[in-house]
């Protein structure tokens, strides 16, 4: 096989899902990669990816599990996100792009940035004013990082964290 596109994270290579799909249907064009949502609720989705043979065989499978609003990206698209790393992992378990690890780079990039997500506890905020404070730092960019803040703290309490989601919202 030849050497797919890897990007560094921490140190490790991993291949970012494009580049496995990429290969994939270059290299293997009569086979499927098909999705099917198994459960989803309010707050989480958890996709299965397959991949048959051209007689229809399943070849390879991959499961993956997000959780709505776990991260920035899934506030909006946690079904987007979970799909492909489901693609991901049911390439990965077929055997395309395992130089380092079965885990994508889009994987590991959101397993990241699920730990360094702010959570309730640290917002002091809470899921329910969450949103509102999001629509006023969109809203209100043009007053800048430092006068948002001012005005937040003067309705919510709010730890350096949320700072740096504010200044992420901003940028």
């Amino acid at each position: 096989m030849s050497k797919l596109k890897t990007i560094n994270i921490k140190g490790k290579d991993y291949v970012e899902v494009h580049e496995r799909l990429k290969f994939f249907r270059a290299n293997y064009p009569s086979f499927t990669l098909s999705s099917k949502v198994l459960e989803k609720t309010d707050t989480s989705i958890l996709i299965k990816a397959t991949i048959r043979n051209e007689e229809g065989r399943v070849i390879a499978s991959g499961l993956a599990e997000e959780s709505k609003g776990s991260t920035f990206i899934n506030k909006t698209s946690y079904v987007e996100n979970c799909e492909t790393s489901a693609w991901g992992r049911a390439l990965g378990n077929f055997g395309i792009g395992l130089d380092t690890s079965v885990a994508s780079a889009d994987e590991v990039s959101n397993a990241i940035a699920q730990q360094k997500a702010p959570t309730t506890y640290d917002l002091n905020i809470g899921d329910d004013n969450w949103d509102k404070v999001l629509s006023y730092v969109v809203a209100n960019k043009k007053l800048g990082l430092g006068k948002i803040v001012s005005n937040l703290e003067k309705k919510y309490k709010i730890k350096a964290n949320v700072k740096k989601e504010i200044s992420n919202v901003i940028s």
